[in-house]
């Protein structure tokens, strides 16, 4: 840290380490907060989010009789809310108020998992190279299969782990047959059917829109998946969203997007480097668009975007189908309730219907609807932890009209 040759360096060096200090302070004082069940406080970091996080302080405080506190509020809300006042401490703290705190983790998951990256890196490159030729029966079994290498990819989540190892590190094209079993709602057909009816009817313009989850061997995952459906022409652009701070510890930035195409080009070994050169290129073209709205951010369910982002929704209906990734995704698109299991999706959506969507998920926290009668239940009776356990996913479809 210290640079005592160079006074200017040396200078930068000491602001660091004071600017650690306090956010030490700020986050030994916030976790003191959320262990004695203090009520929530106010922002004053002045972003551009703040007003709408502040306003949703005053909504919850006029909902109970006192101030909401921590053990007292809505889980999905005083979450995020945790989440927001670690970003509340590093962006009051110059110089280290753009660092992310959860990157080292971040970067240890995509290490981890290279082998994993390579099978898949090797698999896709290959596929492409007759990718022309295919006839529309192969196209559809090898389309069946990447959406659930992205969909399993989805266990890899480090806010669920403590930040301990989640990396991939088994063969994700081989555990697609073994996993098949564990998809209590599989509606791939249904995907299948959305993308080769536009293709089918020479539409102009194909979009897909992905909202992002988890960094690591899951981006990856959802990158491959997002070359074979623009290299077969099932989509013409695909539109991905991610999050503009640092998010549940392994929630996918920005920064974590060029980094992975970054360490995909630069790999040592053939086909990731010929992945990252080929997905930097979508970028530039503009096949590829990555956005980072600020409501992807705030702890609102989805079904009030249209309402506080408007903007956001209305680009969401430009989309010809969503993918939602992972847990967090599926909690706002339902609202976070406790549903009766066969409850229907469409109507856990609550009137949330930008586009046709679908939520690939594997199973983390205790909320799950579109059962089978008997199905929960009979889960439940032999494996009473099935909701939270990540080994069970899904592939949920809502048609949106």
């Amino acid at each position: 840290m210290y640079h005592r040759t160079d006074p200017g360096r040396y200078k930068i060096s000491r602001k660091g380490i004071e600017a650690e200090k306090k956010v030490i302070d700020s986050l030994s004082k916030l976790l003191d907060e959320l262990q004695t069940d203090k009520p929530l406080i106010a922002l004053n970091d002045n972003l551009p989010d703040t007003t709408l996080w502040n306003q949703c302080l005053e909504h919850h405080r006029n909902l109970s009789d006192g101030p909401p506190s921590w053990f007292q509020s809505p889980w999905l809300y005083t979450e995020c809310y945790m989440y927001r006042r670690i970003h509340e401490a590093l962006t009051q703290n110059p110089p280290i108020s753009e660092y992310d705190v959860f990157k080292k983790e971040k970067d240890h998951g995509f290490f981890e998992s290279e082998q994993a990256i390579i099978v898949l890196s090797t698999y896709i490159q290959e596929l492409l190279k007759n990718i022309e030729d295919l006839d529309e029966k192969f196209l559809k079994e090898e389309f069946l299969k990447l959406p659930q290498v992205s969909l399993w990819g989805n266990k890899c989540d480090l806010s669920l782990s403590a930040g301990a190892d989640s990396s991939q590190k088994s063969d994700p094209l081989q555990s697609v047959e073994e996993l098949k079993s564990f998809i209590l709602v599989d509606h791939m057909e249904k995907l299948w059917s959305v993308l080769t009816n536009k293709k089918n009817l020479n539409a102009q313009s194909t979009r897909l829109d992905i909202v992002l989850d988890n960094a690591g061997f899951e981006l990856t995952a959802d990158l491959v998946l997002a070359d074979f459906l623009l290299s077969s022409q099932l989509a013409t652009e695909i539109h991905f969203h991610g999050k503009s701070i640092p998010w549940y510890v392994s929630d996918t930035t920005k920064h974590d997007m060029n980094w992975t195409i970054k360490q995909m080009q630069s790999a040592n070994h053939k086909w990731m480097s010929r992945c990252g050169v080929c997905w930097e290129g979508y970028m530039k073209k503009g096949a590829w668009v990555y956005h980072d709205h600020l409501f992807w951010t705030l702890p609102h369910e989805y079904s009030r975007m249209a309402q506080v982002a408007p903007d956001l929704y209305t680009e969401l209906q430009k989309s010809n189908l969503i993918i939602f990734k992972g847990d967090l995704n599926y909690r706002k698109l339902t609202g976070d309730r406790k549903w009766e299991f066969t409850v229907p999706f469409h109507q856990a959506l609550n009137n949330f219907h930008p586009a046709p969507l679908c939520s690939l998920r594997t199973l983390k926290c205790d909320i799950q609807v579109g059962l089978k009668p008997g199905q929960g239940e009979q889960l439940t009776k032999t494996e009473p932890e099935w909701m939270i356990i990540g080994k069970y996913g899904i592939v949920q479809f809502d048609a949106a009209s």
